[in-house]
This record gives structure tokens, C-alpha cells and sequence, in this order.
């Protein structure tokens, strides 16, 4: 009767690098599992990657031809049988929409398996953010996300972003960069509020880790600006200004900037650059433009204008930077806007969380065996807004 409250106490009592160890000894002690493993995303989103504590140490699981996997994509309980007749319950791991990982538990057969499925579901969730806390105060768990080395560029860019996805009841929002392990100027932003998402979607200028410098200043001054209180159009004169005292227009970075108003669905717009957004209503797809203003940095005191446009429920909306829309294929070919909208319509049976992935592996396709010229930028909004207007 009382596992559950023990466990989830065991749980919050842990030091952030016992948190695993805790998670084994209480699903053993009062669930019987046999064997637990929590398993980390890696940065690129193709595999598993097994958090170090148990002996034998696990082998990556893939994410996309596996039942941890298939758990991990569905967000729903999958259970795999073993020969000797155990059950393997795998549970997805995820923070407000945010997917962190699986944890696969050992049971001794279907009857355990089906008595505790409700139950330890409720665990991974609790798990879930004891894994976001204890990320603060040690390695573990980014160690544990990689399949490769992160370049220093990249480790920059990751550590800037405010997740790969979160949900809420007006919305579902995702994102993904790619190359995963070598970006260095592509990045996002968000943050919500009781009554609005802001979002910004970037396009770094240069390579490297002078990309990932000047794409740092310009978040981390959109973000002084935006926790001041100010209008996006302010915010983005700041940040330009912030910009340009540092490069003097050597460098600039483009931007495309929302605030979204979760009662009404008006969205004001800064458009400063080359990301693009199109929009997915009623079975159509098509290109959102906005009036091109200059990229932030360009020149000194630029002042913005935001422009504004409407969301309806329903509507999927999806922001690419110029290393998708511009990508090239071996023949010279751009991925472009047609290829975008057979792609957008390839994915609309998607969850939100899965459309970034599924069109830069599109991507790929298309590009060939060629290593990506530039990072590649892809966010997927699900709008649903709140019907009854508040």
C-alpha cells in the first residue's frame, strides 16, 4: 500500500550521482524488479544511452527499431517477454513533454508486470524530474546522453537551449539541431508565462566556436531583455545594440521572433533574418512571410517593428533555418520550400515531438552522403490555444 509515497521519498533523499543506484535498490525492494536500467537520449535522438551503475553495463538501445524505443517515440508503457518468461516494462521518461529517457524495469512475469505498470509509470515520472534537478550539481546524466564526443561549439549550443520540448494544455512545442555533435551557430529559445509563449528561432552567422560565441550574446541579451518586461520589437533592439557594441558589424545574427497570446491566438512577429516558417491548416501547407527587417548587429540602433498574425487551433506551424530550407543536394539542388511542404504533410500524423526528427532525417535524404555545410534548425509548434478564450 505504501510503495509507492517510499519509493518517490527514496527518490527526492538521493544525491544527484546516487540517484540510479536509489532507483535500483527501491524498485527491488518494493516492486521486486529483477534488473533496472535508465536509459538517457542521446543528442542525436537515434539511441539509448544506458546511465553507468549497473554491472554489466547495457548496450545502447536504438531508438527507432526497439521496444524501449518504441516507448520512448509513443510515450506510452511497452513490455518486451524474455525467453525464461520475465517481463522487461519499459516507461517513458519525460518532464512536461520533455523527453528525458526510458526506464526499462525487469519483472518476474506478465501478472507483476500488469499489477505495477500504473505504479512505476508514476515513478519515471517522479524520476523524470529528479533526473532535471540533479543535472544541476553533476555530469552524470549529460555524460550519459552521449554517443560521441560533443565538439566545444556544441557543448555551448546545448547548454543554452531550454530543452527539446515541453507541452502544455494551449500547445505542444519541439525542437532539433543537427549535426547533433558539431553544431555551432543554430538555436532556439522559448519561455511561457500564464498568457504567452515566446519563442525565438536563430541562424548563427560564421563556424565554429566564433559561431556559438556571438549566437550566447545574442540569446543572453534577447533573454535580459524579454526578463525586463519589454515588447519583442524592444527586445530585439537590445540585442541588436548588444551585438553591435561588441562586433561593430563585423558579425550579425538573423532571428525570427513570436509572443504568443494563449487566449486569443494574435502572435506578434520580428522577422530580422533568413528563418522561415511555414504553417499546416486544414491540409494545406503554406509559407508564412513577414517583412524582412535587418539581422541583429547589423548596424548600430536599428529600431524593429512587430508585425502580427493569427494561430487557429489546430494549426501546426514549423520554423526551419537556412541549413534545412538551403540545404543542397549532390546535384546542387536546394531542399526548398516544395520539398519542406511534402514533408510537412508526410509528418502530420506525427506527434509534434517526432516532427523535427523525421524532417531532418528527410534531410539527410536529400543531402546525401555529404557532410552538412551548416547546421540544420527544425521547430514544431501544435497549436490547440484555449477554446473557451481564457
Amino acid at each position: 500500500m505504501n510503495r509507492f509515497p517510499a519509493a518517490e521519498r527514496a527518490l527526492r533523499a538521493a544525491a544527484p550521482h546516487e540517484l540510479p543506484g536509489v532507483l535500483r535498490r527501491v524498485l527491488t525492494d518494493q516492486y521486486a524488479a529483477q534488473a533496472v536500467e535508465l536509459f538517457m537520449a542521446d543528442y542525436g535522438l537515434t539511441v539509448l544511452q544506458p546511465v553507468p551503475g549497473s554491472q554489466p553495463a547495457p548496450q545502447p538501445v536504438p531508438v527507432h527499431s526497439s521496444p524501449a524505443g518504441r516507448a520512448f517515440a509513443s510515450q506510452q508503457p511497452r513490455t518486451e517477454s524474455a525467453r525464461d518468461g520475465r517481463v522487461l516494462l519499459h516507461l517513458p521518461v519525460t518532464v512536461r513533454g520533455d523527453r528525458i529517457g526510458v526506464l526499462s524495469v525487469t519483472l518476474p512475469d506478465e501478472d507483476e508486470a500488469r499489477r505495477h505498470e500504473a505504479e512505476l509509470a508514476e515513478i519515471a515520472e517522479v524520476l523524470g524530474r529528479e533526473v532535471l534537478v540533479a543535472d544541476r550539481d553533476t555530469d552524470l546524466y549529460r555524460r550519459a546522453r552521449r554517443r560521441d564526443r560533443l565538439t566545444l561549439a556544441a557543448e555551448m549550443q546545448w547548454q543554452l537551449l531550454p530543452g527539446r520540448a515541453c507541452s502544455r494544455r494551449e500547445y505542444d512545442l519541439a525542437a532539433q539541431l543537427e549535426p547533433a555533435y558539431a553544431v555551432f551557430g543554430d538555436n532556439y529559445d522559448w519561455s511561457a508565462t500564464a498568457d504567452h509563449l515566446m519563442l525565438y528561432v536563430t541562424n548563427g552567422m560564421g563556424e565554429g566556436i566564433e559561431a556559438s560565441l556571438l549566437t550566447n550574446l545574442a540569446i543572453n541579451a534577447l533573454r535580459n531583455a524579454r526578463r525586463a518586461g519589454i515588447s519583442i520589437a524592444d527586445q530585439a533592439a537590445l540585442a541588436d545594440q548588444a551585438v553591435y557594441a561588441h562586433y561593430r558589424g563585423r558579425c550579425y545574427l538573423s532571428v525570427l521572433m513570436f509572443d504568443f497570446d494563449l487566449d486569443t491566438g494574435r502572435v506578434s512577429v520580428v522577422d530580422a533574418g533568413s528563418p522561415r516558417l511555414l504553417r499546416l491548416r486544414g491540409g494545406a501547407v503554406e509559407r508564412v512571410a513577414f517583412d524582412a527587417q535587418l539581422p541583429l548587429g547589423m548596424f548600430e540602433e536599428t529600431d524593429y517593428v512587430a508585425q502580427e498574425f493569427h494561430v487557429e487551433p489546430g494549426d501546426r506551424l514549423v520554423f526551419v533555418s537556412d541549413g534545412v530550407h538551403a540545404a543542397a543536394s549532390p546535384k546542387g539542388e536546394e531542399y526548398g520550400e516544395a520539398a519542406l511542404a511534402r514533408a510537412l504533410q508526410a509528418t502530420r500524423l506525427l506527434p509534434a515531438a517526432e516532427v523535427p526528427g523525421a524532417i531532418l532525417r528527410e534531410l539527410t535524404s536529400h543531402r546525401g552522403a555529404a557532410a552538412p555545410e551548416d547546421d540544420a534548425l527544425v521547430v514544431c509548434l501544435d497549436w490547440r490555444g484555449r477554446p473557451d478564450g481564457g
